[in-house]
């Protein structure tokens, strides 16, 4: 499994938000974050034949429900 830049950076991002948003529980927040974004993945892991990549896009995607566009990009630098 491998993870970009980009996604290491908006997994950061989203667990900030939803720190800032909701409880802010700390470094909890990022496992649960991570359990999320990875929930498919490892339920698919024993048919899988090739490498993982999640990138930005993939995190994005995963928690577009949860964090509201308009308040990401008020996050990023």
């Amino acid at each position: 499994m491998e993870f970009t830049e980009g996604a290491i950076d908006q997994i950061a991002t989203i667990s900030f938000m939803m720190n800032e948003q909701t409880e802010n529980i700390g470094a909890r927040r990022l496992h649960t974050v991570l359990e999320k974004l990875l929930e498919d993945i490892s339920f698919n892991i024993p048919e899988m034949t090739e490498n993982v990549v999640i990138d930005e896009e993939y995190v994005k995607e995963k928690f577009e429900e949860t964090i509201q566009a308009e308040d990401l990009d008020r996050y990023i630098l």
